[in-house]
């Protein structure tokens, strides 16, 4: 796995790459073209802006004949000019930057809008103090404008940034420093000089700072930051322990399996930065309205100049009508509609122990029809458990007999068996004599008399006779997947003991919870059908496949996709990767440390089946939010386009480019709202 691991990671790298590339030449949505951009400059380069526009504002003849004051002294008419220059420069060029980069990629969008306005209202307002043009420069106008787009945007990278701040979030999970033991003495050492194969000393309250198994010591440790899961997971002696995790109460040893890139964490953080650069249908839906309102808007501007130019107005005017139009219909709502719900969905998606590697996947999750299980590991445990207790008197009773006995083997059916009766708070009485035999079981004396347990080679036909009285069955063969364990007292047969693959506590509710959402859920093994019908029967399940060989599993999610139903696979993705690939979707359960799991589209770090009920939950949310922020982008853009245009102008309501930003502003801080209240979803 390892190995297998390490070629994840250096696939990763070049999948970084190639992206990174690909962004470069595609230039494609607002966002990629903030490549380099962080929200601390533009908050540095808004403060500076507003504190040059107020002056601006102040000596602007325009805005001194509104309000009706004189702040003019010999010279005061180039105080505008001045600073608009400088705030052109300083604060407008980073937009005209990234409009290159659209252009370039024949691409344009939103950078394209805001640079035209700006570009256009310098060259004005250049050309109106210089009294080349006869009109009212409006620096101002040019000033407030890149002002309060880079509010816009400093707003825009930081709802980004915080969303994008769950991988800082995780990276923080790790200890810097871990306490190597070597013999009696234990040295701190950096967590990045640790090797594979060193013992790491984990005291009661710290944190793992490795991946590793217990090689001494016993607690409990908090694995919810993986898992989602808020019971701690109590581990002992060659338990699996994984880095970032909370060791409780106990003192563990951990010897270091894998360490840097290779830890869980290491692949949940590469998870959620694929999941974060990867593009969702909405994003590229979003991208593709935003080009065409740069065309709608170039196209309006033409027509809004030919029109006034038409009508007879100055040139002043109908350069404001042109300006209000190209800064109004800059897509800054839309380019901010869905990176923000995408962000703040996969964020919260890792902190339910959902890991979404493909984004595209947890969009479409809302219209998948069937749900199929794949049994073992997913909804059972894998495990041995026992499932019946048959008996001719008190069942509890030969509970605790089988269980006195039992509990001097090693072996996991004897283990498994204690482990009930240490749940059903058993007591157990006291045994003498114990006793195996090799291939007939175990025996021992409680109360004077010979209890034997064992499976159907401790009977005679005699005993096998009376076992099929009680049991009906003593064909262990016949009924694959079930073991039967008989408890004999002095040679006659007093009951048995069934055990079978365990079905997980949650199973049923997470069948339940699909069903009440509609979808149809089945189930798939490569057991017996007996035992895939008794699995479905105790889930409620109706479709089920059974003795289905791990190589004809994605058949069967063929099988059920021809009707052209939407599969969603539920697999712990051991054997279950082509399954996994075919389906719509595929879903890795029990991820634990394994978390590179290359067929998966989703990941649930916890070993819980309820989590694809959540998925379905969280898709819905997702997707509506989208759908509502587009709606609302576009919308207000219809609204706003004719009235920039001044199509109302006869009625007297003319936008001015400045109110025309404050609205663009606005549109863009109600849709970074309505993303924010994904966040109050309950899963």
């Amino acid at each position: 796995m390892d190995h297998e691991h390490h070629n994840h990671e250096e696939h990763m790298h070049d999948h970084h790459d190639m992206h990174a590339a690909h962004q470069e030449s595609q230039g494609r949505g607002a966002h990629d073209k903030h490549a380099g951009h962080d929200p601390d400059m533009f908050r540095r380069k808004f403060w500076l802006s507003l504190a040059l526009t107020l002056p601006t504002l102040f000596f602007s003849q325009s805005v001194q004949m509104w309000l009706n004051y004189d702040a003019s002294f010999p010279g005061s008419q180039y105080v505008p000019a001045i600073l608009g220059l400088i705030i052109f420069f300083y604060g407008g060029t980073v937009f005209i930057k990234s409009a290159f980069v659209e252009l370039k990629n024949r691409q344009p969008g939103m950078m394209t809008l805001i640079s035209l306005a700006i570009t256009v209202a310098l060259g004005y307002s250049l050309a109106a103090t210089l009294g080349i043009v006869d009109g009212m420069d409006f620096w101002w106008e040019l000033a407030t404008l890149v002002t309060i787009m880079l509010l816009g945007h400093w707003l825009e990278m930081a709802s980004v940034q915080s969303a994008k701040g769950a991988l800082g979030e995780l990276a923080k999970l790790l200890p810097d420093e871990a306490e190597v033991v070597s013999g009696e003495t234990s040295e701190k050492v950096a967590v990045s000089q640790i090797k594979v194969g060193d013992k790491v000393l984990v005291r009661p309250g710290g944190r793992v700072p490795i991946d590793g198994k217990v090689v001494e010591g016993e607690s409990r440790v908090d694995e919810s930051m993986l898992t989602g899961e808020s019971q701690p997971v109590k581990k002992t002696i060659g338990s699996d322990v994984v880095a970032g995790t909370i060791n409780d109460s106990g003192a563990l040893t951990i010897e270091v399996t894998k360490i840097g890139d290779n830890t869980a964490l290491a692949g949940i953080m590469k998870l959620v930065r694929d999941a974060q650069q990867s593009k969702s249908h909405a994003q590229l839906l979003a991208d593709k309205v935003a080009a065409w309102l740069t065309y709608v808007a170039l196209g309006l501007a033409l027509v809004t100049a030919v029109v006034w130019m038409i009508i007879g107005e100055s040139a002043g005017f109908i350069l404001e009508r042109v300006v209000t139009v190209l800064v109004i219909a800059c897509p800054h709502a839309l380019g901010l509609a869905i990176p923000l719900v995408t962000a703040i969905s996969t964020t919260l998606a890792a902190r339910n122990g959902l890991l979404v590697r493909e984004r595209r996947a947890l969009e479409s999750a809302r219209d998948i029809d069937v749900v199929l299980f794949d049994k073992t590991g997913t909804l059972t445990t894998g495990k041995q458990g026992v499932v019946d207790v048959i008996a001719a008197g008190d069942s509890g009773e030969l509970m605790a007999l089988v269980a006195a006995v039992e509990k001097q083997s090693e072996h996991p059916i004897a283990r498994a068996i204690v482990a009930q009766a240490e749940t059903d708070a058993l007591q157990l009485p006291e045994v003498s004599d114990f006793q195996s035999t090799a291939g007939q079981g175990v025996q021992a004396t409680i109360a004077g008399s010979v209890i034997q347990v064992g499976g159907p080679q401790l009977l005679n036909e005699e005993q096998a006779e009376q076992a099929s009285r009680l049991t009906g069955n003593v064909d262990e063969a016949g009924d694959a997947g079930r073991t039967i364990v008989y408890a004999l007292r002095e040679g006659e047969v007093i009951g048995a003991v069934v055990l079978a693959d365990a079905i997980r506590p949650e199973s049923k509710q997470a069948v339940e919870q699909l069903q009440q959402t509609g979808k149809r859920v089945a189930l798939l093994t490569g057991d017996a059908e007996n035992v895939a019908q008794w699995v479905a029967n105790e889930l409620g399940i109706k479709e089920y496949f059974a003795r289905v060989l791990p190589q004809n599993k994605a058949e069967t999610v063929k099988q059920l996709q021809a009707d052209g139903s939407r599969v969603a696979m539920v697999g712990d993705g051991v054997n279950d990767a082509p399954a996994l690939t075919q389906a719509d979707i595929g879903i890795a359960i029990g991820a634990g440390t394994d978390v590179a799991i290359e067929s998966a589209d989703i990941v649930l770090a916890s070993s819980d089946p309820r989590g694809v009920a959540k998925i379905i939950v969280l898709s819905r949310a997702t997707y509506q939010k989208m759908l509502q922020n587009i709606v609302w982008a576009v919308g207000y853009n219809v609204v706003a386009l004719p009235l920039a245009a001044g199509i109302l102008a006869g009625a007297g309501i003319l936008l001015s480019p400045a109110v025309g930003a404050v609205l663009m502003s606005v549109s863009t801080i109600v849709v970074a709202l309505n993303a924010q209240v994904l966040r109050k979803i309950r899963l």
